[in-house]
Order: C-alpha cells, then structure tokens, then sequence
C-alpha cells in the first residue's frame, strides 16, 4: 500500500475524492431530475413532489436506513461484544412486516390530505395541535443526534486517511474536512431538496453492495478462512477482562442476555419507521403500490447487514487496534479495510462509508426542517404562510438542523451524541401509539395519548439517565430491568408498554366522562386512496394533493 509522509494512503485517498466530488455534483444538478413546475412548493422539494417510484423509494429507503453509522457500528459492535452486536439482524427482519401493515395506509391518507409530516396527520385525525406538537418536537429532537452521528461515521474515515492531522492537530485543522463536507452537503440540500439524496443513494448504495461482497469474499482468504476467523474471534470473546473479571464476549447470547437482545430488536424495529426521515422516503412515493412494494423487497438489505455484521470477526482475527490502550471500536472497520484491501480499492470502501453518511443526513435534516415548518411555524407562529414562505423557511430549517448537529461532533465528547441517539430511540418509539393508532381508529382519546407520550419520554429519559459506564456518567446504556419481571431489557419497550397502558386506561375514562374528542378530518376511504395514475388499475382514485394549506 503506498503512503504518504504523513501516514496519508495516497490511492484510497484520491479514490475518496473523486467519488465524493462525482457525487457533489450530481446533488446539484438533481435539482434539474423531474423539475417541478413550482418549485417553491414544501412538497416538491421536501417530499420530491411526491413522485419517486418503485426503485427510486428502494434506494431512498435503503440510503436513509442503513447509513454510515450503521456501516461503522454494526460490525464495532461484534468486534467489541462478539454476538450481542447481531440485534440489529432481527430488528431488520422483524420490521418490514409490522410497516407493511401502517405505512400504505399513512401514505394514502397523507396524500388525500396534503399531508407532508406525521404530525400533520395527527393534527388532521385528532384534532389536536398539542397532541401534533408533542409529536413534531420529538421527532426533531431524536434527528438531531442521529445526524451527529453520521458525522460521527464521516470523521472515523477521515481519521483513518489521515485527513485532519488526527487528534493532536489544531482544532481548526483537525475539524477542517468535516464543515467543508458538511458545507457541501447544506449547499446542495438547500438546492435540491430530496432530489439531491435520492439521486446519490443509487450510488452509495452500489458501493456498499460492492464493498460488502467484495469483503466477504476477499477478507477470508487474506485471513485464514472462516473457520479460521471463528475460533479467532471465540479465543478472544471467552477471553477474562480484568476490569469486570468477565468474558469480554461470547459467538452466543447467553441466559441473561437473551432478554436485553430480543426486547432491543423489537423495540428499535417499532421505532425505526416513526422518525421524520424514513416516513419522508415513504411519503415521496408516488403511489401506494409503490410503498407495499418496497415494504416487500426492502428486506434485501437485511442480507447485506447481517454480512456487514461479520466483518467485526475479521477485525478480531485481522488484530486491528488489540493491545492499543484507549481504542475505539469504531475505527475497526476503517482499519480493517486500510490494512488489507489494495489502497485503490479501500478508497472505494471509505466512500461508501463518507457518502453513506451524507445521503442520510441530507433526509434528515430536511424530515426535520418539515416537521418545524409544518407543524411548529405555521401551526403556531404563521398560520397565513404561503407554500413558498414555507419552502424558504424549511430550507433555512435544514441549514441550522445540519449545523446543529455539526455542533455536537466539533465541540463535544465523541461519545455524548451516541449516547443521545440511544435516548432518541427511546423517544421516538413514543410516537408510535398515537400514529399507529390512529392509522386504523379513532377510539383512543387525544388528551389520553398525550398523557402516554408525557409518561414514556418521563420514564425512559429518567431510567436512561440513571445508566453509568466507566466512559459516562449518564446515558451509558439501554437496557435497565424490567418492573414486575425482574429481567433486564430495553427501557424504550418497557417507556412504550408504560405509553399504551396510560392512553388505553385514561381512554377509557375520558369517554365516560364524555370528554371532547376533536375533529377528524378524514374519512375511512381516505386510508386506501391511491394514485390517479394508480386507479386504471382498479385501485380507488385519490383526491388531488391540494395546495398546503393548515393541517387543521
């Protein structure tokens, strides 16, 4: 491998670069890919006009999902734990299903509706703008860290190339790519909107497809062969820490873990589809054919995560960062591919890993901007907002939401944002009752799903605090014990089960007591609406998005 002077990989970093400058232009010329009339519309260029069809929402989808945290992470995970870090193999495959059952019919009602947020719908079934506020504010709130962690992602590659002057450089220096990447990345959002995503997610995720087959072929044979690797990775798990005096991990999830395991996957497949930028992929589908389509073939990734997954074995056999006091895990994957793929080609990989941090960020940061415009400034602060004052100030929404994000990774412990998108997790998993809900009944009460919501963020925000581990002191962790079972699982699940308990039991007393339920704006053929270029088809005919007038 050739190396610069200063422990720069010259090949993998001109690869880089050029693929990071291929697809900077194409998110500025996406703005010209199915040009919209009018452009200065929230749904054009927040939703891409609505118009995205099977393979385009694929790799919307796809991009906004799996993203280069998850191309970190994952595999850290098992490198760090061993098995435990396979959760997210069944998360994926246990999502897909549950969606299929919500997403087709949010999509139809939104596009009945005009709707361009979940809290848009929740502000038209429920007639509620606090119970539409509560769920605008938590969907921004949990984004925020999740952006932060793609640049999380982003930075471990740069470090890896040596871009930067690692650790002990300026500040200033070190922090440089990161805000040009980062500028780059505002500048063609603002000027493309979802456009510009969509059309870099054909290439990221070619790379990753790429990248992982390659992996899992190649990295064998330089490494002994699987059998090799397994009784590589096993040796090191069975391992005593002299910390804890514990195995540092195990190839299966024991007795006491098992629970932790399965309530985690759960908890995170309920969550995934309730933050604003999955549910804005799903909505820039141009039809609710297309959204049960992608709910079918989506799970393709799935193969490519748990393969991903296996990378974190080859980083135990490959020897990358053991023995190094202080290492992070999450530079085992970028090492990984530094120390035994051709310099060439480990600029690919690292590309796939940076654009898989830009494509996601880019979604949501404009899910975010459209639950603010939408459901914060123009329900409270400008009802009368034309649809072109409202595109203006989601664009302007975007810019500070990337910045923000940005924030976090520049100024603070690398670790606080991961921390904070475990706590985002939890928060969001408290959306589900009242859109899922209300997806298929109007029984539930709006003061008694905004009481659950209150109870679940309380109580997860308060269990996670109370988390240590020897890196923090609070939000160390998911996983806490369950009440009245006594076994330790994901304290998002036992905030959702807190969540629905309340909402059902005051439900219940509030239509006793004949509280008002408040207006609902839609109707049941609402929910199996399609497309006008669907209904040839025999599918029911949709109204027309109408223009974007007040959800109320």
């Amino acid at each position: 491998m050739t190396h610069l002077a200063d422990g720069m990989n010259a090949p993998a970093l001109t690869v880089f670069l050029l693929l990071l400058a291929l697809v900077t232009v194409l998110g500025f010329l996406a703005a010209r890919w199915r040009r919209a009339d009018n452009a200065l519309d929230l749904h054009e260029w927040g939703l891409g006009g609505r118009s995205f069809g099977t393979w385009a929402t694929w790799f919307l989808l796809g991009g906004d999902v799996y993203t280069a945290y998850t191309f970190v992470a994952v595999p850290a995970a098992v490198y760090a734990t061993g098995s435990a870090g396979f959760w997210s193999v069944p998360y994926a495959v246990v999502v897909y299903p549950l969606v299929f059952l919500l997403l087709p019919r949010l999509w139809s009602v939104a596009r009945v509706h005009g709707y361009v947020t979940p809290a848009d719908f929740v502000r038209g079934r429920y007639g509620s703008r606090a119970l539409s506020l509560a769920m605008a504010l938590t969907g921004i709130l949990a984004t925020m860290p999740y952006i932060a962690l793609q640049l999380v992602g982003l930075e471990t590659v740069l470090n890896v190339l040596g871009i930067g002057g690692g650790q002990a450089a300026n500040p200033l220096v070190r922090d440089l790519p990161l805000l040009i990447a980062f500028a780059v990345l505002a500048a063609y959002t603002y000027s493309s909107g979802l456009r510009a995503p969509a059309v870099i997610a054909f290439v990221k995720d070619t790379l990753v497809y790429i990248v992982i087959i390659v992996a899992v072929v190649y990295l064998p044979m330089r490494l002994g062969g699987y059998g090799h690797i397994f009784d590589t990775a096993a040796a090191k798990f069975q391992a005593v820490n002299p910390v804890t005096h514990q195995p540092t991990g195990s190839l299966v999830p024991g007795p006491k873990a098992q629970w932790a395991y399965a309530t985690l996957a759960l908890g995170s497949a309920l969550g995934l589809f309730m933050y604003p930028h999955t549910l804005t992929g799903v909505l820039a589908a141009k039809s609710r054919r297309t959204v049960r389509r992608n709910m079918a073939i989506l799970p393709a990734y799935t193969l490519m995560l748990g393969l991903l997954a296996l990378l974190g074995f080859m980083a135990v056999t490959a020897g990358v960062g053991q023995g190094v006091k202080g290492y992070n895990p999450q530079l085992a994957i970028p090492q990984l591919f530094d120390k035994l793929f051709p310099g060439w080609f480990a600029g690919v990989a690292f590309a796939a890993i940076g654009i898989g941090a830009l494509v996601p960020a880019a979604i949501m940061s404009i899910g975010a901007a459209n639950l603010f415009t939408r459901n914060v400034y123009k329900e409270f602060l400008k009802p009368d907002a034309t649809p072109e004052q409202q595109t203006k100030v989601a664009k302007l929404a975007s810019l500070l939401v990337k910045f923000g994000a940005l924030a976090f990774v520049v100024g603070m412990d690398k670790q606080f944002p991961i921390n904070l998108q475990l706590l985002g997790g939890l928060w969001i998993l408290q959306t589900l009752p009242t859109v899922a809900a209300g997806l298929f009944t109007r029984w539930f009460h709006r003061w008694a799903l905004l009481a659950g919501w209150a109870v679940g963020m309380v109580y997860g925000t308060w269990q996670a605090y109370g988390i240590a581990t020897p890196a923090t002191r609070h939000f160390g962790g998911s996983t806490a014990v369950i009440p009245f079972i006594g076994e330790t699982g994901y304290i998002g699940l036992t905030a959702f089960a807190l969540n629905l308990l309340v909402a059902l039991a005051l439900t219940v007393l509030l239509r006793a007591l004949g509280a008002p339920q408040g207006k609902d704006e839609t109707s049941p053929e609402d929910y199996r609406a399609e497309a006008e270029d669907e209904s040839a088809a025999g599918a029911p005919k949709a109204a027309p998005v109408p223009a974007l007038t007040s959800a109320g």
